[in-house]
């Protein structure tokens, strides 16, 4: 009787229309990017309406997560492994 007043009930989600859907997956795709510093290749196929992304080799954040190189060992210790060191 009074529901104008109190509004829906809380948990209760309106669904999301194909328009709503539509105009939030842009706004998301624009907003990332735009925040990127190397813009991807964007193709559009008319034929089947799709969008196809070439993304850069390495994005910046990818960079950052490779583990260090390994320091290589100098090359007489690895060469003689059995020879003992000499006493004086």
């Amino acid at each position: 009787m009074f529901k104008f007043l109190f509004g829906t009930k809380p948990g209760v989600t309106k669904p999301e229309t194909q328009r709503d859907t539509f105009e939030r997956v842009v706004k998301e795709l624009n907003e990332m990017i735009s925040a990127m510093p190397q813009k991807p290749k964007v193709t559009v196929d008319p034929n089947t309406g799709s969008f196809a992304f070439e993304a850069p080799e390495q994005f910046p954040d990818e960079a950052l997560a490779l583990p260090k190189p390994e320091v290589a060992k100098s090359e007489p210790e690895a060469a003689n492994p059995k020879e003992e060191p000499k006493a004086a």
